[in-house]
């Protein structure tokens, strides 16, 4: 009994679409920008299968309406036989390599190899997503074919199969988004709306008036939110920063809204505006204006080491806008992200620029992956060009930050992608590992834009256009932290970055999404110009910023400031 519908299954395959899959799918096991999981790897194997696969039925499916002669139904057969052992034999050849390709990614990013690619478990993944996707396509083809034969019965059959077809995606494309993922997403919502909620038994509440939260404050402990009380209780002290510089240091200045402070942005902005008035933070040398990431979360590498130059005289803000992570949040709340950051940096701006240029802070903006995209779009250059703020740092620019793909398509002729140089750098400079194409002395306009970014960050080099377009950063020369091995591939690309963005084996500290205490020191330096630092104490302070890293992932926490890295 069951042989008939296996064989029922067999017969119903097509062969130049079994091939095309298979094709897509080695491809789909070359190396991208960063390692992948066991999971991620089977995840982007199947649903690459299932792309060509479905290509080669769309294929056949035109060859058939175009009214070309086929092939006799026991020749077709035998070809498919053919060609499923020529499959086989190509998967199985190409499998083989996956470890050493994954290993020569790994081995750029300084990470151990791996002994082996867990071949049987990528490929039972591969099976099951590709069987899932090619259920749910099947199930399409008889929803249209439903709709198209009860059409026919008053329109012409080519528009009934139109309608059919029209029909059947509407279907499930409201299914997908009104239903299954709208769904999903409010129950991810209020989940973490409830964890976001949770008191860790182990904080208290700062003992420091300078800190949003203290007894001082208007700000109450509980709605800074988790993300809110890590980065308000993870920063140094005057004591910690002087005994890393040698010099006499204040304690740093850090103000936090979280969502549940007040119901709009304009109020949290207002009471965000109240709280550095209340603490001093406009008689300080440096204002920083953050936007987290999705979840409300400040990377404290870029945090505490500003901190750190410029010896405590600064003061920093943030509001929250979200529950959620970023991809997440860049899904649904895309928008109000940017009104969040809009109405946070309107009402800083505004009184600000009412204060003594000769007895203001300087005003620095910064934003790490959404926040970055978020603080890009807090503000519009007419307004600045009477009275500019001093600058900005944005580290893994999210691929749809308009700003950043504006300068980088701009770029100056010969520069790469991955760390291009626009005009002669007075305005904008884009970093990495390697620091930026321009010199450390070179000249500045009033205001400094800065990029940090790394050419194997997944989440600043995604672009759809991928599935038909080569990438500029796959030119030569590539980035330092780019496997040799990542070859172009139609549609498979495109995909290998999508997966490498929402599932991945994390980097290390200056890889992918990851960045690091040592390049936001001289990200920082660059971009604020902190005064009394010599090269031998710079080095001592990337030094402890390293080992102050270290010893943080070593936590087998969430609760620690550096357990919700990329937010």
């Amino acid at each position: 009994m069951l042989r008939l519908p296996l064989l029922s299954a067999w017969r119903s395959l097509s062969g130049f679409g079994l091939l095309l899959g298979t094709l897509f799918f080695c491809a789909a096991l070359t190396p991208s920008l960063v390692p992948r999981s066991t999971l991620s790897q089977g995840v982007l194997a199947g649903a690459a299968l299932a792309v060509g696969y479905g290509i080669g039925v769309l294929w056949r499916w035109l060859w058939r309406y175009l009214g070309l002669p086929e092939r006799p139904e026991h020749l077709r057969e035998r070809v498919n036989l053919v060609i499923a052992g020529a499959c086989v034999l190509l998967a199985g050849a190409v499998l083989s390599q996956v470890a050493g390709w994954q290993n020569a990614v790994r081995a750029l990013m300084g990470m151990p190899p791996v002994s082996s690619a867990h071949l049987i478990e990528v490929v039972l993944t591969a099976l099951a997503t590709f069987l899932i996707l090619l259920t749910l396509a099947r199930l399409y083809r008889l929803v249209s074919r439903f709709v198209s034969r009860h059409a026919d019965r008053v329109l012409p059959r080519r528009v009934a199969n139109v309608i059919g077809v029209l029909v059947a995606l509407a279907l499930f494309w409201s299914l997908a988004t009104d239903v299954l993922v709208a769904q999903a997403l409010r129950m991810l919502d209020a989940s973490f709306a409830q964890y976001d909620a949770l008191i860790e038994p182990e904080t208290a509440p700062p003992a420091s008036p300078l800190k949003s939260g203290s007894a001082a404050s208007a700000l109450r402990w509980e709605e800074l939110g988790r993300t809110g009380r890590g980065f308000i209780g993870s920063g140094p002290s005057a004591a910690e920063i002087s005994a890393v510089s040698g010099e006499p240091a204040l304690e740093p200045i850090r103000v936090y809204v979280g969502l549940r402070a007040a119901e709009t942005p304009r109020q949290r902005a207002r009471l965000a505006l109240s709280e550095l008035q209340r603490s001093g933070a406009f008689e300080r040398s440096v204002l920083v204006v953050v936007t987290p990431t999705g979840t409300g979360w400040i990377d404290p590498a870029a945090m505490n080491t500003v901190e750190y130059l410029h010896h405590g005289d600064i003061a920093s803000v943030a509001l929250q806008y979200s529950y959620l992570n970023s991809p997440l949040a860049l899904l649904v709340e895309a928008d109000y992200g940017r009104d969040v950051a809009r109405a946070l940096f309107a009402e800083i701006y505004a009184y600000w620029t009412q204060l003594p240029p000769e007895r203001r802070p300087r005003l620095y903006l910064h934003g790490l992956s959404l926040g970055a995209l978020h603080s890009q779009r807090s503000w519009e250059l007419h307004e600045l060009l009477g009275d500019p703020i001093h600058g900005a740092l944005w580290s893994g620019p999210p691929f749809r930050s308009d700003l950043w793909r504006s300068l980088t398509d701009s770029r100056n002729e010969g520069s790469p992608e991955w760390r291009p140089q626009f005009r002669d750098g007075r305005f904008v400079r884009f970093m990495n590992q390697q620091g930026t194409p321009e010199p450390v002395d070179a000249p500045w306009g009033p205001m400094r834009l800065l990029y940090l970014q790394y050419a194997s960050d997944p989440i600043t080099f995604f672009d759809h256009r991928y599935a038909w377009r080569r990438p500029d950063w796959l030119a030569e020369p590539r980035g330092p932290d780019v496997s040799p091995s990542l070859r172009w591939f139609p549609l498979v690309t495109m995909l290998q970055l999508a997966v490498d963005m929402a599932v991945t084996t994390p980097t290390p500290p200056g890889y992918g999404h990851v960045y690091a205490p040592a390049d936001y020191v001289d990200a920082w330096r660059i971009v604020s110009a902190p005064a009394g630092w010599s090269d031998a104490a710079l080095q001592r302070l990337k030094r402890h910023l390293a080992h102050e890293l270290a010893r943080a992932s070593e936590e087998d926490s969430e609760e620690a400031a550096y357990g919700n890295r990329g937010g």
